[in-house]
C-alpha cells in the first residue's frame, strides 16, 4: 500500500486545496507518482473528467498539478447545493439523486464503502496519495457520520496536517482548538500544523510556534507567506468577492480597457468560467451583485447556475435583470454561459431542478429550453470564429428549439450555442480557456462595444498561466514546509506517541 496524508482545514477556505496542490506538484516534481483525493466535495465548480463523470475543479487542478488526466477516482462523492437545503448528490461521477443535510446522514454508511474502495484503488495504483479534507475536522455535529475528515482518517489510519488561515485572525486558537475539541482516536493521528497566507517577518510568530508545541506536543511544520500571484481556480464561488476585481489585471496594450460585469449569481457554478478574460492585459473582470454596476460595463456576463430558475428570479428581484436588457438594448454585448445562456432565452421548461414548469426567460434570444432528467455530461470539441476550441458541458437544460446561427461549429458540421449580433450564448464551460477563441470572443465583444482602442495580447497562454501558479504552488511548499518531515508521516503514518490535549469530547 501507497503512503497517503489527509489535509484538513481549521475552517472552509483556510488553504486545504492550494496546499494539496501544492503537495502534488512539490512531489510531482520530486518524480513521485502522486494522485490527489477529496471523499466528499461540496462545490458548484466543477467539471468533467475524460472518463465521463463530473468532479469538483479543485481537484481536477491538483490533478493537473500531479502531471495526470482528472478522474472520477479523485472525487467520488460531489454535492453541488441548489438551494440552503438540499443538493445534488454525484457519486463516481453520476448524478444519483437529490439530497437534503438530513437526509444524506442516512446515506453516509454507503457511501463511506465507496470513499475507503476508491482510496484503496488509488493507492494500489499511486506511490502517494495526497488527501484533502472538506471543511473543518472539528465538526462535533457531524463526526459520528464523517467520511471526509477524521472518519475517512480513522478508516484508513492517514496521518492529518491541520492548515490554519493566519489572514482571518486568531490562527493559534484555531489550531488548537481544532485539535482539543477532537477524542482521542482523532487526535492520535493530528501530526501537524501549518500556518498560511503570512505577511510579515516569520521571526515574529516564534514565540507562538514554540507555545503552541509546548502545548499540544505537535510541530508547526511549515508558515506559508501570502502570495499576491495565486488567484486562478478558487475552490469555492464564495471566494470570489461581491462586487471585486477578478485577478491582477495587467495594462492593456491598446489604448483602451474591457471592462467585462459577470453577475455573481447567488447558485453561480463554474464561476472560474471567466478567470481566462481576466488573464488578459487590458481586460477587467469584476463580479457584481447590483445594478449600478453594470451601467459602465462594455460586457456583461451571465455565468452557470446550479439552479437556472431561482437565479432567473433573483435577477428580477434585483433588478439586475432589467440592467441586462437594457445593455442589450443599446446594442452592447452579452454572453450567457451554461445556466446563463438559458436565462437568455424566452422560455424554460423546467420540470427537474426546480419543478416550475414554463417560465418566462429574459427574451433576448429566440430560444426555448427544455430541462430532461439525464445530465450532460460531455467534453467536445469544434471551432469558434474559425479558431479551434474544447470544452465540457454539464447541465440539465437542452436547446429544444433555435432561430439564430449557432456559435460552435463541431466536427459533424452541427453547431452548438447561439450567436445572434451583440448576443453569445453557450453550454460549453471553459471555452474561454482557449486562447485563439478566447481572443476571438474579445474582439466580437470590443467591436460591440465600440472599444476600437482595445487589442488582444497576441501571447497569452491560459495553460501556461496556470502551470506558472501551480508551480509557485510548488515552491511554497518546498521553500517554506518541512518536506523532510512531511515525507516522513507520508511514508510511516502518524507518530506513536503523540499526546491527548483534553478536553476532547465531553
Amino acid at each position: 500500500m501507497s503512503g497517503a496524508l489527509l489535509v484538513a482545514g481549521t475552517t472552509s477556505d483556510a488553504g486545504k486545496s492550494v496546499l494539496v496542490a501544492g503537495l502534488c506538484r512539490w512531489l510531482a516534481r520530486s518524480g513521485v507518482r502522486v494522485a490527489p483525493f477529496k471523499a466528499q466535495n461540496m462545490s458548484n465548480n466543477s467539471m468533467v473528467t475524460p472518463d465521463g463523470g463530473e468532479i469538483g475543479r479543485a481537484q481536477a487542478l491538483q490533478a493537473a498539478a500531479c502531471g495526470i488526466e482528472p478522474s472520477v477516482r479523485f472525487n467520488p462523492v460531489l454535492l453541488k447545493p441548489g438551494s440552503d437545503r438540499s443538493s445534488q448528490v454525484v457519486v463516481l461521477g453520476k448524478p444519483v439523486g437529490v439530497t437534503t443535510a438530513v437526509s444524506y446522514r442516512a446515506r453516509k454508511a454507503e457511501l463511506m464503502e465507496t470513499v475507503l474502495a476508491t482510496l484503496a484503488d488509488l493507492r494500489s495504483d499511486y506511490e502517494v496519495v495526497v488527501c484533502e479534507g472538506a471543511g473543518s475536522p472539528t465538526e462535533i455535529n457531524l463526526r459520528a457520520s464523517d467520511i471526509a475528515n477524521m472518519g475517512l482518517a480513522r478508516a484508513a489510519n492517514l496521518p492529518v496536517l491541520v492548515v490554519g488561515d493566519i489572514d482571518r485572525g486568531g490562527v493559534f486558537a484555531h489550531l488548537f482548538g481544532t485539535l482539543a475539541l477532537l477524542d482521542p482516536a482523532d487526535q492520535a493521528l493530528i501530526a501537524g500544523f501549518v500556518i498560511n497566507k503570512f505577511r510579515g517577518d516569520p521571526a515574529l510568530l516564534g514565540p507562538g510556534l514554540r507555545q503552541l508545541r509546548s502545548l499540544t506536543g505537535r510541530e508547526v511544520l511549515g508558515v506559508v507567506p501570502w502570495s499576491e500571484d495565486l488567484w486562478l481556480d478558487a475552490e469555492d464561488s464564495l471566494s470570489y468577492a461581491a462586487d471585486g476585481v477578478v485577478g491582477r489585471p495587467a495594462p492593456p496594450i491598446g489604448t483602451q480597457w474591457l471592462r467585462v460585469a459577470v453577475v455573481r449569481l447567488p447558485r453561480i457554478s463554474n464561476a472560474t468560467d471567466v478567470e481566462a478574460m481576466a488573464c488578459e492585459p487590458g481586460v477587467s473582470v469584476r463580479f457584481v451583485t447590483e445594478p449600478s454596476r453594470l451601467a459602465d460595463a462594455d460586457l456583461i456576463v451571465l455565468p452557470g447556475s446550479k439552479s437556472t430558475v431561482d437565479d432567473l428570479g433573483w435577477l428580477r428581484r434585483t433588478g439586475l435583470a432589467d440592467a441586462v436588457m437594457a445593455h442589450a438594448r443599446r446594442g452592447l454585448p452579452v454572453v450567457g454561459i451554461c445556466g446563463g445562456f438559458q436565462m437568455l432565452g424566452t422560455v424554460i421548461d423546467d420540470r427537474v431542478e426546480s419543478g416550475a414548469g414554463m417560465v418566462e426567460a429574459l427574451g433576448l434570444l429566440d430560444v426555448d429550453v427544455e430541462f430532461a432528467a439525464e445530465k450532460v455530461l460531455t467534453r467536445p470539441r469544434g471551432t469558434v470564429f474559425g479558431e479551434p476550441a474544447v470544452g465540457y458541458e454539464i447541465h440539465h437544460g437542452r436547446v429544444a428549439r433555435s432561430e439564430h446561427d449557432g456559435l460552435v461549429t463541431l466536427p459533424d458540421g452541427s453547431t452548438e450555442g447561439v450567436l445572434d449580433g451583440a448576443i453569445l450564448g453557450t453550454h460549453w464551460h471553459g471555452l474561454l480557456e482557449n486562447d485563439a477563441a478566447r481572443r476571438a470572443i474579445l474582439r466580437w465583444a470590443a467591436e460591440w462595444a465600440g472599444r476600437d482602442g482595445f487589442k488582444p495580447a497576441s501571447d497569452t497562454s491560459f495553460a501556461t498561466a496556470r502551470a506558472t501558479q501551480l508551480d509557485i504552488l510548488g515552491d511554497l511548499v518546498e521553500n517554506h514546509l518541512d518536506t523532510t518531515a512531511i515525507r516522513h508521516l507520508i511514508d510511516n503514518g502518524p507518530p506513536p506517541t503523540l499526546p491527548f490535549i483534553p478536553p476532547g469530547p465531553p
